[in-house]
Parts: structure tokens; sequence; C-alpha cells
């Protein structure tokens, strides 16, 4: 059986902290789902369908990395794509404490569901999806923050 992972998020946008973890997440695995969860009750700030194409094209070349958009809950999504593994970034201690609440609200949906916790490389941990888009809005240099940054303008702008 193979061993299927999700990576979900909003990835508004998907920055170097994200693609660290799946690089690094990667191996450990036969299939690794990008998941971009649409939630209504969060204003998505990059049209989802753009977002999706956008970080496919950053893995054209990885047969492992599927990216897919779905709605409702994650270990709903996990079921439906016959993965038993949620992979999660954490950046500080805020990021743990949340998130091990979620793993833990997850494994109790469903006891199958195992959550990994990544911790984010330090040369990345200062970047936020939400300071990338401020920077974005007021033009500032990207390079440092959002992978293959030339071509973000296309997609989102």
């Amino acid at each position: 059986m193979k061993k299927i992972a999700v990576f979900p998020g909003s990835f508004s946008p998907f920055t170097l902290g994200h693609k660290s973890i799946v690089e690094r997440t990667l191996p450990l695995f036969d299939k690794l789902i990008i998941a971009i969860g649409i939630n209504f009750s969060k204003t998505n700030k990059f049209d989802s369908e753009k977002n999706q194409k956008w970080i496919q094209s950053l893995f054209a070349s990885e047969t492992k990395i599927e990216v897919l958009t779905y709605e409702g809950l994650t270990v709903d999504f996990c079921k439906n794509q016959n993965s038993k593994y949620i992979v999660r970034g954490v950046r500080d201690e805020k990021d743990f404490e949340f998130e091990k609440k979620v793993a833990q609200n997850n494994k109790e949906l469903n006891s199958e569901i195992e959550t990994l916790l990544i911790t984010t490389l330090p040369k990345y941990s200062h970047i936020s999806s939400t300071i990338v888009r401020d920077i974005m809005k007021n033009k500032g240099d990207l390079s440092k923050l959002v992978p293959n940054h030339s071509n973000i303008q296309e997609f989102f702008l």
C-alpha cells in the first residue's frame, strides 16, 4: 500500500518555508498531496485555481507531488485520497500549540490519521504568508520569501 501524505494549507501564497517542508517530507512518502483548502469563513487572498496552477508549476518535474484543492474537513479529504498522514510545518511555540490541538481533534475525528509536525528551518522561520502578501502589495522584493518569485506576478496580480 502506498504511503500518501497530505500537506494542507491556504498557501496564499506558497512560500519558501512551505517549499522546504515539501522537499524535506517528500522522501518519507510515495506521494505527497499539496492540498489547498478552500475555507469560506476565511477570505482566500488568491484565486484557488490560479494558486493551484502556480504551485503545480513549482513542482512540474516532481512525479510524487500532486496539487489539489478541497473543501471541508482535512481528515475527510485525507480519507478520500487514501492518506493516513497529515504534514504540518511549525515555525515556533505558538504554531506548535495550535497544530497540536488540531492534530488531537483530527485524531478524534479519524483514529487512523497521524499528523507529522515538521519544524521550519531557522532561515525560513520569519516568513509568513501575511508578510509576503504585504510585501507583494507594496511591490517589494520577494526573492528571499517565495519560490520562483519572478513569475508570481503573472498568477496573482
